[in-house]
């Protein structure tokens, strides 16, 4: 009996974030929906990274994603981060169909700072808003489904070994032999996945990466989303 009174407010906790859930799954899945059906035209001020980037996916088979973004095949990233999806998710994932990972963050914590202390300086921070591509943690959904947290990293010397090992390499997938991870336990072979990427800017708030595949047609099979909320 005593057991029954524990499990209830436990229950209600957890429908109220599955509701939250569901709630941030369509929000995310109606903007996937409109950068889709409607390309929006390229936001003024995004033309400094321009619309054609390279994009490497790559981590060892017993962890998880990195992602890498960069201007030219050998030019200093604009964009790393890394996923807590296990990078065979991923690659099951993508061998079974289109992929799309929507990454979503706050505002909130910008705006409460500037609600504290609303001085000059302040507002011209306001206006100088923090670049979408330099948000620190990500909110990840991979085809609808919340799948944990995104972070940015900064590249050390393992990743800079790894973008200099496939610099070469324009467009392709594979295993790279000689890495074998930083840790004293070995962690498999490195798997990586190097493509170029369509950026599509829809506001400062909301940005899609496109995987442009040239024996593919339709749609592109690697979608990805950032979202400011």
């Amino acid at each position: 009996h005593h057991q029954a009174t524990e499990k209830s407010p436990s229950n209600s906790s957890s429908s109220r974030r599955r509701k939250l859930q569901a709630i941030a799954v369509s929000r995310i899945r109606s903007v996937i929906t409109a950068f889709t059906m409607n390309k929006p035209p390229s936001f003024p001020g995004s033309g400094s990274l321009g619309t054609k980037i390279v994009g490497t996916l790559f981590g060892f088979r017993k962890g998880h994603v990195h992602f890498v973004f960069q201007r030219e095949h050998n030019s200093t990233p604009v964009f790393f981060i890394e996923l807590a999806t296990p990078i065979t998710h991923l690659v099951k994932e993508m061998a079974s169909g289109l992929v799309r990972i929507a990454l979503e963050c706050d505002k909130q914590e910008e705006q409460q700072e500037q609600v504290q202390q609303e001085t000059e300086h302040t507002k011209k921070k306001k206006q100088r808003r923090r670049r979408l591509l330099d948000e620190p943690l990500w909110r990840t959904y991979c085809n609808g489904k919340k799948c944990g947290f995104a972070t940015k990293r900064e590249i050390g010397a393992n990743e800079a070994k790894i973008l200099k090992a496939v610099e070469p390499i324009s467009m392709g997938a594979g295993v790279l032999p000689g890495f074998n991870g930083s840790g004293a336990a070995p962690e498999g072979e490195l798997m990586y996945m190097r493509a170029k990427f369509e950026r599509v800017v829809g506001s400062r708030d909301s940005e899609a990466f496109y995987m442009m595949n040239p024996d593919c047609n339709g749609a592109p099979e690697l979608s990805i989303y950032l979202l400011r909320v």
